[in-house]
């Protein structure tokens, strides 16, 4: 065996899975393009919806859309789309196509209310029950962990909506190229900060943290961190920041002893380089970042 083949051989499946991310975003134009017609027009009222890391997903593309001028946008945990509300149409993301709660909402409003699921696997229940399916089997993964499938459904969005992701996917491969700008193991708390789309990144990174490497991590719009939760930062606290945050805060958090990355990347990619430190952080701890405990690769409800 060559010594890549042996590399890649003991490489976890999340640290394949994210390594291939701007492989996946290439193809997200062709995806968004081919799929055109089911997803939101410009002037819809929607809604995006999804749990864990779809739902911060489902955040990041809901203020990007309305930013942009395309229309009315919400985002919602699928247990708690509010009933009774009128939308144009219902996005719903799901990798595995079985998560109950997504599979109730779908169930609620079929038949009033247009539906389309960006899903990882076809022939499941979340496919069956939507009017209009998006397959990204491509960025399906074998991780517990979610990485590539959820950021190529936000890449899909960001390029149906008129984004060039050429950018983006440069900057995922200087994310995954250069070395991290910390040591992962060296700080207790993680913060990730963000604004506008960026806090729903903010919240994902965050979610990195604490599933790859089982740590303490927080997540924050970036002007709420100085409204209490900043009292806890000190030399041991890393604060992230995806996108601009503002000069105010960084300094603010910097009085407090905290280190603080001021992540330079497309929000997207910089999600990457903290997705590869999640990863170093469970390897450096000893921990399988493709397993954490108590979590299953779909939750599916009795």
């Amino acid at each position: 065996m060559s010594d890549s083949a042996l590399v890649l051989a003991q490489m976890s499946e999340i640290a394949h899975e994210l390594a291939t991310q701007p492989a996946c975003w290439s193809r997200a134009a062709e995806v968004a393009t081919a799929h055109a017609p089911a997803l939101p027009e410009p002037g819809e009222r929607v809604a995006i919806v999804g749990c864990g890391t779809s739902l911060f997903m489902a955040q990041a593309a809901a203020v990007l859309r309305e930013r942009q001028g395309r229309g009315t946008t919400d985002a919602f945990a699928a247990s708690e789309f509010p009933a009774g509300r009128a939308y144009d149409r219902v996005v719903a993301i799901s990798r595995s196509g079985t998560t109950t709660e997504v599979v109730r909402l779908l169930e609620a409003v079929r038949g009033t209310t247009r539906s389309v699921a960006m899903i990882g696997v076809a022939d499941t229940p979340v496919a069956e029950l939507a009017d209009a399916v998006v397959l990204l089997d491509f960025a399906d993964e074998r991780s517990v962990v979610q990485t590539r499938f959820a950021t190529t459904a936000l890449a899909v969005l960001r390029s149906h909506a008129g984004e060039d992701l050429a950018p983006a996917i440069a900057d995922a491969k200087r994310a995954l190229a250069e070395p991290l700008p910390v040591e992962p193991d060296g700080f207790e708390q993680f913060v990730c900060l963000g604004r506008g789309w960026t806090v729903g990144l903010a919240n994902e990174a965050a979610l990195k943290m604490r599933e790859a490497s089982n740590s303490w991590a927080e997540s924050y719009p970036a002007m709420e961190y100085r409204h209490g939760p900043v009292s806890v930062a000190d030399a041991n606290t890393l604060v992230w920041t995806l996108g601009d945050v503002g000069t105010d805060v960084v300094r603010d958090v910097e009085r407090t002893g905290a280190t603080v990355v001021v992540g330079p990347l497309d929000p997207m990619a910089e999600l990457v380089r903290i997705q590869r430190t999640a990863v170093a952080r469970a390897e450096a701890r000893g921990l399988d970042p493709d397993h954490p405990r108590h979590l299953t690769r779909s939750v599916v409800l009795s």
